[in-house]
């Protein structure tokens, strides 16, 4: 089964704010198995538009992924990231060749 990642790149406009959204998710990100594989360091935007922060998050398997994603717990992080952010989420499915 491949793994899966959500890959988010995001401005944040109220840091405090964030911080909230960063303590409410993280029972769903414990709950479905997420591993933190990047997590705000330093970028170079060397092609397109980039964000400030950008966060890639590896999960067991799709399923894992999109539940976390869909679960209450992250639904009520997410109403706070989206007050005090502006970004992306994607979610990608891991490369076993």
């Amino acid at each position: 089964m491949a793994k899966a990642y959500w890959i988010a790149r995001v401005d944040v406009h109220d840091a405090e704010g964030y911080k909230a959204y960063v303590e409410t998710a993280k029972p769903a990100f414990v709950e479905f198995g997420a591993q933190f594989l990047v997590r705000g360091g330093a970028c170079d935007a060397v092609e397109g538009q980039g964000r400030a922060r950008n966060v890639v998050i590896e999960f067991p398997s799709v399923e894992a992924a999109k539940s976390c994603y869909h679960s209450e717990t992250y639904q009520k992080a997410r109403a706070i990231r989206q007050k005090v952010s502006e970004g992306e989420i994607i979610i990608v499915e891991g490369y076993e060749g």
